[in-house]
């Protein structure tokens, strides 16, 4: 393990030591699950599992331009953070957090303060961008900035404010850091504007925002929202405008989910008839409270989803990853063969040609002993000409196979972007034999160690439930143990 890495683990364990010690109890089974991964090559030495997760509560804000995305994070937090209007007013990816300062106000940081900090979660997000968009890593600060405020709301939370999704060209970089926020959060509220519902405005944002999660595993942190709302209090059906909204949505392929409708009271449209005016104001209260209530649980909800990666890298390793790099040993170990065969039959052709040529065949075809015994020297050398040719073109099947195998294999792969390329090259590595069907680093002790990862992941989740869960009801009869403020250190981090 680099140097860079231990300090860095060793300010997240202080800081769960402060802040979170239920989750410094599940470090050393990141570290454990890290060793496994070290071996089968899927992650190298200079990172962590544990590296890969933001460990603070993410709550990303995506969706279309001006549908009031940023009018509702000042109203959460209760200032004027985000720039607000009816056209598009920030084209940058905001990352909102507390900050500890005594100066008043909020304050703008660059881009690179995320990048460079391994604290947030887009550590070293220009060199994913720079994979899908050459160039344009260097170009981190016209993708991402950081504001911070005094406000208490925003404690032990961080809120992501994205661009409007609203042409048929987004940059491949801002897609992939879209993608790289759906991973990481723990809550994602998903903007529409109620003035424009129709499916043609919400193209983008419902091929890239809703048809991608509809297969996903954590497809319940996704909540719909059918903002300014109040604007169709002047239609004649205004539930037509809620209904529209929703087939749209049902056409992209979710056919069930979380929907609200809500409206700012401040930035509202005055709407006259007294009825309708609290029959608005009522949904609008109710579907707000519960947003409200999903984002106030974000905390523990991140305790939850932190445990669970573990289980969900788990079932990726067992069901996906292990079966893809055996099927492309596979075909690997044919291809090898195949040209290990043709080699060798023209190997033996040259041999009899030459001999034939040069007239190196006994007598009457017949290998005596005496014969070979006065031509040892040139057999030897004719033995060991063939085997070093042999050789030379095993070990270049072996590489030129692994090339064209090796470039269809994705490096980075499920939630915690595990590289199968790289774990494929190590299994068919030098010392690797031909014949092997497991992946490197992977056997029974491998397998019985995933087991044990699993067991504990479990053991983790009865722990956060004894902590927020009583379904005996004994702590109504019996007064608790208060829990200790710092638990046991954690085992000792996994060695390069």
């Amino acid at each position: 393990m680099s140097q860079f890495l231990s300090n860095r683990l060793n300010r997240l364990e202080d800081h769960l030591k402060a802040e979170n010690p239920a989750l410094l109890e599940v470090l050393p089974t990141y570290y454990k699950f890290d060793k496994l991964l070290y071996r089968t090559g899927l992650l190298d030495r200079e990172t962590s599992l544990a590296s890969r997760l933001s460990w603070w509560p993410l709550i990303s804000v995506l969706g279309t331009f001006s549908s009031g995305k940023s009018t509702f994070i000042n109203s959460y937090v209760g200032e004027a953070l985000q720039s607000t209007g009816n056209q598009a007013v920030d084209d940058k990816f905001t990352v909102i957090c507390h900050r500890s300062s005594d100066r008043a106000g909020s304050q703008t940081l660059p881009g690179t303060a995320l990048d460079a900090d391994p604290r947030f979660p887009f550590y070293r997000i220009s060199h994913e961008i720079e994979k899908v968009a050459r160039g344009e890593g260097k170009h981190i600060e016209s993708y991402l900035q950081l504001r911070t405020t005094k406000n208490d709301r925003i404690r032990n939370k961080i809120i992501i404010d994205s661009p409007g999704f609203d042409a048929d060209d987004q940059r491949r970089s801002t897609l992939r850091i879209t993608d790289h926020i759906i991973d990481l959060s723990d809550l994602v509220l998903v903007f529409f504007d109620a003035r424009h519902p129709e499916p043609g405005a919400m193209q983008d944002t419902l091929e890239h925002l809703v048809a991608r999660t509809v297969n996903r595993t954590d497809a319940s942190k996704f909540l719909y929202v059918l903002n300014q709302i109040d604007t169709a209090a002047k239609e004649d059906n205004p539930e037509e405008i809620v209904g529209a909204w929703q087939r749209s949505v049902a056409q992209a392929g979710l056919a069930a989910g979380q929907f609200f409708t809500i409206y700012n009271e401040k930035a509202a449209v005055t709407i006259e008839d007294a009825a309708l005016r609290k029959r608005f104001q009522d949904k609008r209260d109710h579907d707000l409270r519960k947003i409200l209530d999903r984002m106030d649980e974000v905390e523990l909800q991140r305790n939850y989803r932190i445990v669970s990666v573990l289980e969900t890298v788990a079932n990726e390793l067992d069901h996906d990853i292990l079966p893809q790099l055996r099927e492309a040993k596979t075909r690997w170990r044919r291809g090898v063969l195949a040209i290990d065969g043709a080699a060798l039959a023209g190997l033996l052709a040259l041999a009899v040609g030459l001999m034939v040529y040069f007239r190196w065949l006994p007598p009457a075809g017949i290998f005596t002993f005496d014969w070979l015994l006065a031509h040892r020297f040139d057999t030897l050398a004719g033995i060991l000409a063939v085997l070093i040719l042999g050789g030379s073109f095993h070990y270049w099947a072996r590489g030129f196979v692994t090339r064209r195998i090796a470039n269809a294999l994705p490096d980075s792969y499920g939630q915690v972007e595990l590289n199968l390329k790289k774990a494929f090259e190590k299994s068919v590595g030098a010392f690797q034999s031909v014949f092997r069907t497991e992946p490197a680093g992977w056997g029974k002790r491998a397998a019985a160690q995933l087991r044990l990862v699993r067991e504990t992941v479990a053991t983790h989740i009865q722990d956060l439930n004894d902590r927020y869960a009583d379904p005996s009801g004994r702590s109504d009869s019996v007064v608790a143990e208060p829990l200790p403020s710092v638990v046991s250190e954690p085992q000792a981090k996994p060695a390069a």
